[in-house]
């Protein structure tokens, strides 16, 4: 075979190859709607479809998550702040809802910041990759911690358009900023989970967000995120829709991802429109110094709280009882019979966080 028709023959491979490769990927976001996405701990109020561009307000802080898991895989997704100085993340590999006492999942970040956000010794707006809340990473090109920092500036500012490239793969992870890999990360764990898109302030647009799914590898549940429980939010983050009693009008606050009690003789007690009969609740806690007594679902846990710390409560339901673990221990039960709602009262100021139910 003569050299010509060699490099006609390779370039005919190459070309079918990046055909291929094309091919393999599909979208993420249809541009319509939010199919194949699921709500966690921010409503859809924050989250809109505009001439086929999914709109974040910023508004709570939080975040959606994919409705299933991920273990190997390339992301590409284009991305702009709308606000100078912007906050926003993707987050892979993670858990299905968020961590103890934070809006924001356990799993690896790939920072999103516009440029105004300024940067410093400890972050860059260029494409950091850190793990965060209980996930781990060694980085490459670190500075002595766990975020991995971008070898480039290559970052354009509001209202620019950028291009992330994700690429994911046994525990490794590098991102490309507008066309070339700048920042990797390795040993991750866990290293298959769920995507998210975080709410963190600013308005943030995302458009031509597709994947393409990698070959799996074997994988041990050490490794693995904890999969969809099926919990549902009942805290919207902006008002107190869902939810019914005195506390409504006085002594509570929505401040944010955090629903706060004033505990004054005026506080009252707030009741979830949302009732179960078998399924649980699920909520975190932090008491304060001026904290006297904290009831939940009739439970007194004002003395096993300490000030000034988030503590995570499950509360299990079955037909007959309804069983207080507090940080994964039981500390109560009680008999219970007939559908249930979550029932929240205080003496003292206490706030609570991360508030769902799950009814099966």
């Amino acid at each position: 075979m003569t050299m010509r028709r060699l490099l006609v023959c390779g370039l005919i491979l190459n070309l079918s190859m990046a055909i291929c490769n094309a091919d393999d990927f599909r979208d993420l976001f249809n541009g319509r709607d939010l199919s194949g996405w699921v709500y966690v701990n921010t409503p859809p109020d924050t989250w809109s479809v505009q001439n086929g561009m999914l709109v974040c307000t910023g508004k709570p802080i939080g975040e959606i998550r994919t409705d299933r898991m991920y273990q190997n895989f390339i992301m590409e997704v284009e991305w702009r702040h709308l606000v100078p100085g912007g906050n926003a993340g993707i987050f892979v590999w993670a858990d299905d809802l968020t961590a103890r006492g934070v809006p924001f999942h356990r799993g690896i970040e790939v920072q999103v910041l516009e440029n105004a956000y300024g940067q410093s010794r400890g972050h860059t707006t260029h494409g950091d990759i850190f793990p965060i809340h209980g996930a781990t990473m060694d980085p490459e090109n670190g500075r002595g911690g766990s975020r991995a920092f971008p070898t480039e500036e290559r970052s354009k500012a509001s209202p620019e358009w950028n291009h992330y490239r994700i690429e994911c793969r046994d525990g490794q992870i590098s991102l490309a900023v507008n066309g070339k890999v700048v920042t990797r990360g390795k040993n991750c764990n866990p290293r298959k989970g769920y995507i998210c898109l975080e709410s963190e302030g600013g308005v943030v647009h995302y458009r031509n967000l597709r994947i393409q799914e990698l070959p799996e590898t074997p994988v041990s549940q050490e490794l693995t995120a904890i999969a969809d429980r099926g919990y549902k939010s009942l805290y919207s983050g902006l008002d107190l829709r869902g939810w019914t009693g005195a506390g409504v009008t006085a002594g509570w606050e929505v401040k944010d991802w955090v629903l706060s009690c004033s505990g004054g003789n005026n506080a009252g007690a707030l009741e979830s429109d949302a009732k179960m009969s078998a399924g649980g609740f699920l909520l975190d806690i932090k008491a304060s110094e001026s904290t006297r007594a904290i009831t939940v679902c009739g439970f007194e846990l004002a003395e096993k709280l300490q000030p000034g710390k988030w503590r995570r409560l499950e509360l299990r339901r079955t037909e007959q009882e309804i069983v207080c673990v507090l940080d994964g221990e039981e500390v109560a039960r009680r008999e219970l019979t007939g559908p249930t709602s979550l029932t929240l009262n205080a003496v003292g100021a206490v706030d609570f966080a991360n508030l769902f139910v799950r009814t099966k």
